[in-house]
């Protein structure tokens, strides 16, 4: 048997060996299957993922995540509010307390009307995802509804002892009702090797205000490939911040589709070090008039790193008004790291405001010079500017508990820079 007849052998068993699902999934996973048969990895031939190879996770034989236990309170201390916990992809504890109006937990088939709406199929990663539907976190806030406290869903994998590297598969669904304000954060964590593939999807309705975060510190053993796509009724607002620091391959994939008069924002911080991979690919796509989008992402690289930016924006014929900027800035801390970088605007409209840039470079030599100056040593006055660098993002993260950990990790990894 050849290699790929061994690994295409193995998603198809783990696929046969799931266990049963409801009725009303059943034709949603076979067709994500089939879809996924047909199209398999993406390879870089093309376009998106011409910088990003992965090639270590087809060619890797992973068996489905088995059932453990973990305390996702020690290894996500941010986790604060409202809090649903999934292990190895399965369900693992439900929120004690749910505010009214608002249902968080495990997928109902309420979900149906919404599940694979925003994600579809197009994508080999989501039909892998779709195809491997089991446990899924499920937020609905209703018309009008004003959730005070984070909602905090944690996505642990881990070993536990289980011979092999596994794949997880988390998918989580956010349904807010017109009118309502909430804030959602998704975090990632795990220990040992293993393939998790995320997929998120968010439904915002007219009018409502979702801030919605993704916190991405998963083994450096590891692989993870997470999808994010929001579809903003009229008015809406939406509002993604990314947070990338562990894995060995990370990439993020953010669409966003934006109505009439809705807008859009998109924050991101990735840092990478050692040999370590990261990929962030971004659309917004404005699809009505008088659309509102605003992106920074921002990257800091060391040692033998590599990272990919593309954002790209979207404006169709009929979005007229619409004003965008998108901004992506890298840090380059060694001679080895390397970033690829390309901002895109395709426009069909022609009374729009729309503008980008990126820009890479290393720490400004007469900003060391001054604080040096001033009596601060080299190494201290590095480790300041690139906190500086870094904490534009920080802080825009709105909940105080996340921000105080992110600012705490900042610190301590660029503080144990050994320069």
């Amino acid at each position: 048997m050849t290699a790929a007849a061994e690994q295409a052998s193995a998603w198809l068993r783990n696929f046969t060996e799931q266990r049963p699902s409801a009725p009303w999934a059943r034709e949603l996973k076979a067709a994500a299957f089939a879809r996924f048969g047909e199209t398999g990895f993406p390879t870089t031939h093309e376009e998106d993922w011409r910088f990003t190879n992965v090639a270590p996770i087809a060619r890797t034989v992973f068996s489905a995540a088995a059932p453990a236990e973990a305390d996702a309170a020690v290894l996500a201390p941010f986790a604060e509010g409202v809090r649903l916990v999934f292990v190895n992809g399965l369900f693992a504890s439900a929120a004690s307390e749910v505010p009214p109006g608002v249902f968080a937990g495990n997928l109902t088939e309420e979900a149906a009307a919404y599940l694979g709406r925003q994600a579809g199929l197009d994508a080999p990663f989501s039909a892998l995802n779709t195809a491997f539907l089991a446990d899924a976190a499920f937020v609905r806030i209703n018309r009008g509804v004003v959730v005070e406290q984070p909602i905090h869903l944690v996505f642990l994998t881990t070993a536990n002892g289980v011979a092999g590297p596994q794949a997880a598969h988390p998918r989580t669904l956010i349904v807010a009702g017109p009118d309502s304000q909430s804030t959602i954060v998704e975090s990632y964590i795990g220990a040992g090797s293993y393939f998790t593939n995320a997929v998120t999807e968010i439904a915002a309705g007219p009018g409502a205000v979702v801030d919605h975060y993704k916190v991405q510190m998963e083994s450096l053993e590891s692989f993870h490939v997470g999808s994010v796509y929001a579809g903003l009724g009229r008015s809406a607002n939406f509002t993604s911040t990314s947070i990338s620091i562990g894995a060995a391959l990370a990439r993020n994939d953010v669409t966003v589709t934006l109505a009439e008069g809705s807008e859009a924002g998109l924050n991101g911080l990735y840092l990478a070090n050692g040999s370590q991979h990261v990929d962030n690919h971004t659309t917004i796509d404005h699809a009505k008039p008088h659309g509102t989008s605003r992106e920074l992402y921002k990257g800091v690289l060391d040692g033998k790193a590599t990272a990919v930016f593309n954002g790209r924006i979207l404006v169709r014929k009929d979005a007229q008004k619409t004003d965008s900027k998108q901004t992506n800035k890298n840090l380059v801390l060694s001679d080895d790291a390397v970033i690829n970088t390309k901002p895109e605007l395709q426009i069909f409209a022609d009374d729009v405001r729309c503008t980008h840039g990126a820009t890479i470079g290393q720490l400004d030599a007469e900003a060391l010079f001054y604080l040096q100056s001033r009596g601060i040593g080299k190494r201290q006055a590095r480790s300041l500017l690139t906190y500086a660098f870094a904490q534009d993002v920080a802080d825009r993260v709105r909940p105080k508990p996340l921000r105080d950990w992110l600012e705490r990790i900042l610190i301590e990894k660029f503080h144990e820079r050994p320069y």
